[in-house]
């Protein structure tokens, strides 16, 4: 074999795989159990339960990039160009569409222009 062989990757895939499975399988068993001291604890009229909703899913979204667009061998500072857009942007994404559900629920429940909506 010469110099330029090229490795199987297969174990590196398989890693992935077991890391995002396991990140996934914490997502679905907090979504089923929803634990009362996270679900009813709220940090900016957000459970505490949904923001590790949006955590987890921001870090597997980062994970995805760094595993499967190959960017462990970039320059931090293109890296982070690149996440920290993401991560951003879906973060904010997010509170808004969560504070405007929030609005949308609290009429649906308290107000009189239910009609409206």
């Amino acid at each position: 074999m010469g110099a330029n062989t090229h490795s199987s990757n297969s174990k590196r895939i398989w890693m992935v795989f077991i890391y995002l499975s396991l990140l996934t399988m914490v997502e679905v068993g907090l979504g089923i159990v929803k634990p009362a001291y996270l679900f009813y604890t709220e940090i900016f009229t957000i459970s505490l339960l949904n923001w590790i909703f949006i955590f987890m899913t921001i870090w597997k979204a980062y994970y995805i990039m760094w595993a499967f667009m190959h960017l462990e061998g970039e320059k931090a500072s293109f890296r982070w160009s690149i996440v920290g857009t993401l991560a951003f942007l879906s973060l904010y994404l997010t509170v808004l569409l969560l504070i405007e559900a929030q609005y949308v629920h609290d009429v649906f429940q308290n107000s009189s222009y239910r009609w409206i909506f």
